[in-house]
């Protein structure tokens, strides 16, 4: 008896090898997409991460401006002057130590000045504070455009905004 034995393995799948050309362009389809929604992904985390970084700076400047109030409770009332009006003139440059009177004292207008210009200068342009109290409680607000943010959720001043209060 013989046997006879067929070459080329599978029926019907003569002379096929490798990858089709339709197989090629899917995967590089597929690849493409994963890619592309890996770029997307890095770039939300990059905007999300410097809204996370002026929402910090915001937060500090306010408890360092609270922290000043509360070590001059004489002249704290002082601090309410510190108004959106009152950063219509900072630029935010040579945010510069008070210089000393002759008694070797900072006046709270030169604190309050030096805030002013190290809140421009951490948060940008537009960025605001209001001081405001309430009895014996004090609260800053501290406003900034957030272009990387959500833009327009606030009050069109600005896109990110912090308030936060204290009592003495």
């Amino acid at each position: 008896m013989t046997v006879k034995v067929r070459r080329g393995g599978i029926p019907g799948a003569r002379g096929q090898r490798g990858f089709s050309m339709i197989e090629v362009l899917i995967a590089v389809l597929v690849i493409g997409l994963g890619l592309l929604g890996l770029a997307m992904l890095q770039t939300l985390n990059v905007r999300y991460a410097q809204s996370a970084n002026y929402r910090t700076r915001a937060t500090n400047l306010a408890y360092d401006l609270l922290d000043q109030i509360r070590a001059n409770r004489a002249l704290a009332q002082q601090f309410q002057g510190i108004d959106k009006a009152s950063f219509a003139a900072e630029t935010g440059k040579l945010c510069s130590r008070p210089v000393t009177t002759q008694n070797g004292v900072i006046t709270t207008a030169q604190s309050a000045a030096r805030w002013r210009c190290q809140v421009r200068a951490a948060l940008g342009p537009a960025a605001y504070a209001a001081v405001t109290r309430n009895g014996n409680a004090y609260s800053v607000e501290v406003g900034w455009s957030d272009l990387q943010g959500e833009a327009g959720k606030q009050d069109g001043y600005s896109n990110g905004k912090i308030n936060v209060t204290t009592e003495l």
